[in-house]
């Protein structure tokens, strides 16, 4: 009998996380039930979306998630979702979880985007309280609208900038990498910075090393959304490491997004050889039906021990937005895992 560690009693925290995405089936089908809205069959029976890493199949994964979001179209609904991605976290030992949100797409049911983020911050400093992890909140904009759209979001989500829970830590750039020119969102990414809140753009999944030099040089990101085709250019992947941006790594994703053809193909070994710091996250579990700890047994599947899959918790604790004083606590709770014995399963 071999005996390992329960994953998800590993303490961790979660950087990359959508609100949509986060969504649970059961909930999905009730909010379609109540909105009286028909779901298409790729959302609810129970295989996981895989497509090609093309455009063909990037429109069919935008379709599925499209059809997820317009579910969502009241207040209650909204609470909801954090909440139940908040339990769902804690459930995997997660200490803090980082969830971004696009707010404009939930803006016309509940009064506009400041309402919209309003109830999202609302919500995670409720579900922070109950539940007993932090909750920060990161205002992601999208790609596939126009730049001037991100600017008003990072003046929104500076108003409302700050360390605490339930509070906007960090403001991103999603959605499909190919569209649009990196440099015309730096404006935006300016004045999220001048509010001191963190860069976290995505760069790196569907498009390689390239991309990811622009995103570095045109938006400053202290950590970048997924980033793990820098495993393709050590010298980039070297710079990455000295310039402490960190990598939120979604192996499940790259994967169901035809990045890859499995798991196990997924550079883990070769970004932790590097020294880069990696936070592993589930991006999308709605679509890929895999949460937070299902990440760090995939990288137990790669091969890397106990104490390794230590040192990627601890990373991801330190590539957190947390206070200084919370990441000292959660880093002993990892020390503590890795110590006592009646952590281990069979």
């Amino acid at each position: 009998m071999v005996l390992m560690r329960n994953l998800n009693q590993l303490p961790k925290a979660h950087l990359h996380l959508h609100f949509t995405g986060s969504m649970r089936v059961t909930t999905l089908i009730e909010l379609a039930a109540e909105t009286g809205i028909r779901l298409p069959s790729t959302l609810t029976d129970d295989e996981a979306l895989h497509v090609p890493a093309n455009q063909r199949g990037w429109f069919r994964f935008q379709r599925s998630y499209d059809a997820a979001r317009k579910v969502v179209r009241t207040e209650s609904a909204m609470r909801r979702i954090i909440h139940e991605a908040v339990e769902d976290d804690a459930r995997e030992g997660s200490r803090r979880l980082e969830i971004q949100i696009d707010p404009t797409s939930y803006a016309p049911y509940v009064g506009g985007i400041t309402p919209a983020l309003e109830i999202v911050l609302d919500e995670a400093r409720i579900a922070s309280r109950d539940v007993g992890i932090d909750v920060g909140v990161i205002v992601a904009a999208s790609r596939m609208k126009h730049p001037l759209d991100a600017r008003t979001l990072a003046r929104l989500a500076a108003r409302y900038a700050g360390d605490q829970p339930g509070e906007v830590v960090g403001f991103g750039l999603s959605n499909d990498e190919r569209r649009g020119e990196t440099p015309q969102w730096a404006p935006a990414f300016a004045i999220a910075a001048k509010a001191g809140l963190a860069l976290v753009p995505h760069g790196g999944e569907l498009l390689g090393p390239e991309h990811i030099k622009q995103v570095i040089s045109s938006l400053h990101p202290r950590r970048l959304g997924h980033g793990v085709r820098a495993a393709e250019d050590p010298y980039l992947l070297d710079s990455i490491v000295a310039q402490n941006i960190s990598l939120e790594v979604c192996p499940a994703s790259n994967v169901q997004l035809g990045v890859y053809a499995d798991a196990s193909e997924v550079p883990l070994r070769t970004l932790l050889d590097h020294g880069a710091q990696v936070a592993l996250g589930a991006d999308d579990p709605l679509l890929f039906l895999s949460r937070l700890t299902a990440q760090y047994e995939i990288a137990r599947r790669q091969g890397l021990s106990d104490s390794e899959l230590a040192d990627l918790a601890r990373s991801s604790i330190r590539a957190s937005l947390a206070s200084d004083s919370s990441k000292r606590r959660w880093l002993g709770d990892v020390d503590t895992w890795l110590a006592e014995p009646d952590t281990y399963l069979p």
